[in-house]
């Protein structure tokens, strides 16, 4: 009786919405270029099941956020997938325009990688390493306490350890949740080994972010779009180049491309899922509850995603790359995506 006057509740707040926007009876998706592959996949067998198979576009986290929380009615998503967690802002931003109930499903995760042609050298990184090749101002290499812009040219300037090759990185662009979470691991995670950098971040914490989540912009690193795929094949044609993208994508092209090991820690399933290989994150998806009963099988398509056939430890998204959440969360999680629990936003 609930969830059908919840229904009707949603299809009522619709009801200004013009003839044309309503005529919708596929589920409509946004969102993470990393979550992509796996939502598709999903998509692909509730559409076997008589559903119509939803559509899915990579816009990016960033963007998807955007799309999803312009507002209710069904010219709006009614799902956005994010390799990050929703930030308070869009939260925020959500609600301002009707977006009031979302729920936030984690359906596991992922770790990006920094990774090359199998073509070429092989090299591990360290999160320093990171730091100082991609940085926007990095510390003087004079060893005092004081920023400039950075120098770097070659891999090894920054450590006599790694090739003499230039420093030249492919990765996505700033409305994608891959760039988010690798700032935040690895570039503020290499910044935070300068113990008077990490100092800054308890005196002005809008100074630390600045310094220590900027990336140059002196064609060292490139922007390359939210297609992960481009880059894979970029770096078949340049072996001296790097990619930052999802582990999935690295295990879709092993042959092709080779990561680099992160603090002596090679990207493998395992390492990943259980957090010690350092520039590990968790993916998500969040569902419109006002657009449940209105655009139909958005429950059916949750109740997909979140079968153990699925997102499980023997469930078809392993083979694609996706690492699952541990049993206990697991089951936890896909209890309150089956329920729509709405997010209160506090936890954000």
């Amino acid at each position: 009786m609930k969830a059908t006057l919840a229904g009707a509740a949603a299809a009522l707040a619709m009801a200004s919405v013009p003839g044309t926007a309503m005529a919708r009876d596929t589920i409509s998706i946004v969102g993470s270029s990393t979550v992509y592959p796996f939502a598709t996949v999903v998509a692909e067998r509730f559409g076997r099941t008589g559903n119509a198979t939803p559509k899915i576009e990579s816009t990016g986290s960033g963007g998807g956020m955007k799309l999803f929380c312009q507002g209710v009615g069904t010219q709006h998503p009614d799902i956005t997938n994010a390799s990050r967690r929703m930030k308070k802002s869009e939260f925020e931003l959500c609600q301002s325009n009707g977006v009031k109930d979302i729920t936030e499903v984690k359906v596991g995760y992922d770790g990006i990688v920094i990774a090359n042609s199998v073509k070429g050298k092989h090299i591990d990184l360290s999160l320093r390493d990171v730091f100082l090749a991609l940085a926007k101002d990095v510390p003087n290499p004079d060893g005092s306490e004081e920023l400039v812009a950075n120098p770097y040219k070659t891999w090894k300037e920054v450590n006599p350890a790694l090739p003499n090759t230039k420093i030249e990185v492919l990765g996505p662009p700033p409305t994608s949740g891959t760039r988010d979470a690798f700032n935040e691991l690895a570039i503020e995670g290499g910044c935070k080994s300068f113990p008077w950098l990490k100092a800054i971040k308890g005196e002005d914490k809008s100074k630390y972010k600045a310094i220590c989540r900027s990336v140059r912009e002196d064609g060292a690193y490139v922007e390359a779009g939210e297609n992960d795929n481009l880059i894979v094949q970029k770096l078949e044609k340049n072996p001296d180049a790097f990619g930052v993208f999802g582990y999935s994508f690295l295990d879709q092209n092993r042959g092709v491309v080779q990561a680099a090991n992160v603090g002596g820690v090679e990207p493998t399933f395992e390492a990943i899922g259980s957090g010690d290989y350092p520039v590990s994150r968790s993916l998500y998806f969040y569902v419109k509850k006002a657009h449940v009963g209105v655009v139909p099988g958005i429950e059916g398509y949750v109740k997909e995603f979140t079968s153990e056939k699925a997102w499980g430890d023997q469930g078809y998204l392993g083979e694609k790359g996706l690492i699952p959440l541990g049993d206990d969360l697991r089951k936890s999680m896909a209890k309150q995506a089956r329920g729509l629990k709405s997010m209160t936003g506090n936890e954000l």
